[in-house]
């Protein structure tokens, strides 16, 4: 019986017909601004050499699971806010900085949104392939 290889589950970016309904999902209604600009922000903190630009949105499974930069494809985590030196994809640095926003903001605002957010996205990060990069980030 020939042993069947696992492949990572990927994530899909949201098309533009979906785009609007992303952030209030992702955050809810009243943080979807503050979300936004949390990951926004902290990716300039996390990245300040590389810059944002436009961003995709991802899911998976049907479920909102983080913002990614489009402008590089890859980045420079350098920032202040993580021990972290080293470079990454814009996708996993799209998903360091998301899991830091759904951190940070837990701490300002009781959502659930923000805690499932959290578990959906760090459970998918486990499979991903530079999710060594991604745990030493957030670490």
């Amino acid at each position: 019986m020939p042993i069947s290889e696992v492949t990572p589950q990927t994530a899909s970016i949201v098309p533009d017909e979906r785009r609007l309904d992303f952030l209030p999902i992702l955050f809810g209604r009243p943080l979807l601004i503050i979300g936004e600009n949390a990951v926004y922000g902290l990716m300039e903190r996390l990245s300040p050499l590389d810059g944002g630009g436009f961003w995709d949105f991802y899911e998976h499974e049907g479920k909102p699971l983080f913002l990614a930069p489009t402008s590089k494809s890859r980045f420079r985590i350098t920032g202040e806010i993580t021990g972290f030196q080293g470079e990454v994809s814009a996708e996993a640095a799209g998903i360091i900085a998301t899991l830091f926003a759904f951190s940070h903001l837990s701490f300002l605002h009781q959502s659930e949104r923000l805690s499932e957010g959290y578990g959906r996205l760090y459970a998918y990060s486990a499979d991903h392939p530079e999710a060594a990069e991604i745990f030493q980030a957030i670490d």
